[in-house]
């Protein structure tokens, strides 16, 4: 049956369920329209991610989309980022004239460039910048009424994730799709994986371990490692935003949410204690303002198993990244790219493993076509809580509770004025003295 043009500042009928219940619940930026439509879309973060995996995994999963409009806080990056898609895009034989459709007019830079590039006629907003920004954005995107892809992790503290949550919320009433950046819900070795486990494969869950040991990153941004005479407190710790706690949730919650994020899923559940320690004794220079290298977690789930994490970023130890989880009936073994049950019922994966950072960008744009709404905003949220959660009990040696964190928890890292200028370095984190907010 085909479908006849419209344009996308209208509604868009058609015979899907999910659709008509999107438009009856006022949506009003929904583009389900045909499959020959280009999707429109706004890139906020222009780093790494942004210029990288953000906008290439997008073009990789469907050429049939327009970047027309991008924004960073920084000039710099922003001036850079043409040339640095353009040679991204043609590595992976990608049709970067077709895609890229950025007028000069619709490039921004500043703390307000997300604003400017909300207000453009795009369909999806795919945020790639700092932690610490995202529920803010977030927030302005939902309220403009655009689809959102939102990077991992999606806060930095219990008062970013509650905002993320509610967010989403309105992101539902609008019929909008949010998905999240842990690509890892759609690899398919990982997705088996928990169909056999759902399935009794493991009997009763007792117990596990995850552990994920790799390098300092030393060589991350190395263009901006050291201070310019020029740049303020501010500007400095957000160019150097990974190494800094408030800008990034540390590495637990920057990166090791995917792993977190695995546990939660195998659990079925988000846990409801958690007791860490940790420390800082290989990334002490001054490329490295204030986060951890280790750090160890032991996390409680309802059902009274513990599962803990062990992480570290440091040069010259031994790379890892796995995941044991032993039950009644058998032993899980996952990784990013195994996974195997040991005991009564055994299994291994071995089936085709389409790339899943490719693959939620299709989900994301499939979504929108159609009207079939998803909204991954909730789950992404629970699963940063869980690496901020261990954070904070490692951050002062306290055990604390889920319950507490999310619902009475004060803790705000986010800066109260957003601007270029002095901003003192908070010290680091010391287990027994760091204060529980």
């Amino acid at each position: 049956m085909s479908i006849d043009p419209i344009s996308r500042r209208k509604f868009i009928k058609t015979t899907s369920a999910a659709s008509v219940a999107s438009l009856l619940v006022g949506a009003q930026n929904l583009h389900a329209g045909g499959a020959s439509d280009k999707i429109r879309i706004g890139l906020i973060g222009l780093g790494g991610r942004g210029c990288g995996a953000g906008i290439i995994d997008c073009a990789s999963a469907d050429t049939n989309i327009e970047l027309v409009a991008m924004g960073d806080l920084f000039p710099d990056h922003l001036e850079q980022a043409r040339e640095t898609i353009q040679r991204n895009m043609e590595k992976k034989d990608l049709p970067f004239k077709d895609i890229y459709k950025v007028s000069p007019d619709k490039m921004f830079s500043g703390f307000d460039a997300y604003k400017q590039v909300i207000a453009c006629d795009v369909d999806l907003i795919i945020l790639t910048t700092p932690p610490v920004f995202r529920p803010i954005h977030f927030k302005a995107a939902v309220e403009a009424g655009k689809h959102v892809f939102i990077e991992k992790p999606v806060a930095v503290d219990p008062i970013g994730v509650r905002d993320i949550i509610k967010t989403s919320e309105l992101a539902k009433s609008k019929g909008l799709t949010v998905v999240a950046g842990t690509q890892m819900r759609r690899a398919r070795h990982v997705m088996a994986a928990i169909e056999e486990i759902r399935g009794g494969a493991l009997g009763d869950i007792l117990s596990g371990q995850s552990t994920r040991m790799g390098g300092a990153l030393s060589n991350w941004r190395q263009s901006e490692a050291i201070r310019q005479s020029g740049w303020s407190d501010m500007e400095w710790q957000l160019r150097r935003w990974l190494f800094t706690t408030w800008a990034s949730g540390d590495f637990i919650t920057e990166q090791h949410v995917h792993n977190l994020d695995l546990v939660d899923w195998v659990m079925g559940s988000h846990p409801i204690k958690v007791t860490g320690t940790g420390g800082r004794q290989h990334r002490t220079d001054s490329i490295y303002p204030n986060v951890w290298d280790h750090i160890n977690v032991e996390y409680e789930y309802p059902n009274g198993a513990r599962v803990t994490h062990m992480g570290a970023q440091i040069d010259g130890i031994s790379n890892r990244n796995d995941i044991h989880i032993d039950g009644t009936d058998g032993r899980l073994f996952l990784s990013f790219a195994k996974a195997s049950i040991e005991g009564k019922r055994p299994f291994k994966y071995t089936g085709p493993q389409p790339h899943p950072a490719i693959q939620e960008y299709k989900d994301t744009l499939d979504a929108i076509r159609s009207g079939n709404t998803i909204n991954e905003g909730k789950r992404i949220a629970e699963s940063t809580m869980t690496a901020i959660l261990g954070r904070m009990s490692a951050y002062t040696g306290r055990s604390l509770s889920w319950d507490w964190a999310m619902n009475a928890s004060k803790l705000d890292l986010t800066p109260k004025e957003w601007k270029f200028g002095n901003y003192p370095l908070a010290p680091v984190a010391i287990p027994g003295k760091t204060r529980i907010v």
